[in-house]
C-alpha cells in the first residue's frame, strides 16, 4: 500500500519494484505521493549522504523565483518539461498568482504524475498535463492539448528544472534544448537547473548512486551546463550560479558543499 492509499499494483503503468525520479524527488521534498522503493532511494541520499537533501529544496526555491521573474516580465505561457509531482508553489500557482490568464503545460512520463496532475487541474482551463518523454520532443510539440493551449507566435517559457541531468550524453541534452529554442519566438525564456560537478568526490558519489538505482544521472561541469543553452540564447544575470544564489530574496549564508552541487540559469531568446 502506498502513502496515497492505493495498492501499488493497481496503478496502471507503474512498476512498484523500480524507483521513479519524480516520486523520489517528491519524497525528498516531504511529499507523500511515493512508494516504498522511492523512499528507499531517497533514504540513501538522506542517510548515506547527509546534507544532500538541501539540493531538492534549493532547486525548488530557484524554480519559484524564476517563474516569478518570467511572468512579471510579461510572458504568460509556460511549458514545464519533466515537471514531476504537484507540490506547493507549482509553476501554474506562481504564474497565475501574478497573471490569472497565464497558461501552463506540464509534461511528464510518470503515470502517478499524470494521474495526480490531471485530478488537481481538472477545473483549471489554463493548465493541462500531458504525457511525454523529454527525449521525444517532436511528439510533445505535436500533442493536441499543448498546441491548443500554447501560441508559439507569442513568447513562451521553457522550464527544464532538475531534469536534464537525467539525460545521458548519448541522448543529446543540448539538442533537446535546441529543439525548443528553434520553436519559440524572440522574447521567450529558457530556465535550466542541473546537478553541477566540481570534479569532487561528492559529485562522483551521487552520480554513482543515481546510475546504480535509475540507470541514468549525469553531473556536468559549468562549461558543460553553459553549453546546454547553445549560442543563440542570452544568459541573464547572475549567470550560471548555485541555485541558492540565483536571485535570492535574502542573501544566503556561506553555501555548504552540497549546495554547490546544483546550479541554475535563466536565458532569453533575443
Amino acid at each position: 500500500m502506498t502513502d496515497m492509499g492505493v495498492p501499488e499494483q493497481e496503478i496502471p503503468g507503474v512498476d512498484p519494484t523500480k524507483p521513479s525520479i519524480a516520486r523520489t524527488y517528491d519524497y525528498l521534498l516531504g511529499g507523500k505521493d511515493n512508494f516504498a522503493v522511492d523512499r528507499a532511494l531517497g533514504d540513501k541520499f538522506i542517510n548515506d549522504l547527509p546534507g544532500s537533501r538541501v539540493i531538492a529544496f534549493d532547486n525548488r526555491g530557484a524554480l519559484i523565483r524564476a517563474v516569478r521573474e518570467i511572468v512579471t516580465s510579461g510572458v504568460k505561457q509556460f511549458i514545464d518539461l519533466g515537471s514531476g509531482l504537484p507540490t506547493a508553489d507549482n509553476v501554474h500557482q506562481i504564474a497565475q498568482g501574478h497573471r490569472p490568464e497565464a497558461k501552463v503545460v506540464y509534461v511528464d512520463i510518470d503515470p502517478v504524475v499524470l494521474s495526480h496532475g490531471r485530478a488537481l487541474l481538472a477545473e483549471n482551463d489554463f493548465t493541462t498535463v500531458i504525457e511525454g518523454d523529454l527525449r521525444d520532443s517532436e511528439k510533445i510539440y505535436q500533442n493536441p492539448d499543448l498546441q491548443a493551449l500554447i501560441d508559439f507566435d507569442q513568447p513562451v517559457a521553457i522550464i527544464l528544472s532538475a531534469i536534464l541531468h537525467h539525460v545521458n550524453d548519448d541522448e543529446d541534452p543540448a539538442g533537446l534544448v535546441q529543439f525548443w529554442v528553434d520553436r519559440i519566438p524572440s522574447g521567450s525564456y529558457v530556465f535550466i537547473s542541473h546537478f553541477r560537478s566540481e570534479d569532487d568526490p561528492r559529485s562522483a558519489e551521487m552520480q554513482q548512486l543515481l546510475q546504480g538505482s535509475l540507470g541514468r544521472g549525469r553531473w556536468r561541469t559549468d562549461d558543460e551546463l553553459r553549453a546546454l543553452f547553445g549560442k543563440e540564447l542570452q544568459i541573464l544575470p547572475p549567470g550560471l550560479v548555485p541555485t541558492a544564489e540565483w536571485r535570492p530574496v535574502t542573501e544566503p549564508d556561506e553555501l555548504t558543499d552540497w549546495q554547490r552541487l546544483i546550479a541554475a540559469a535563466l536565458a532569453i531568446k533575443p
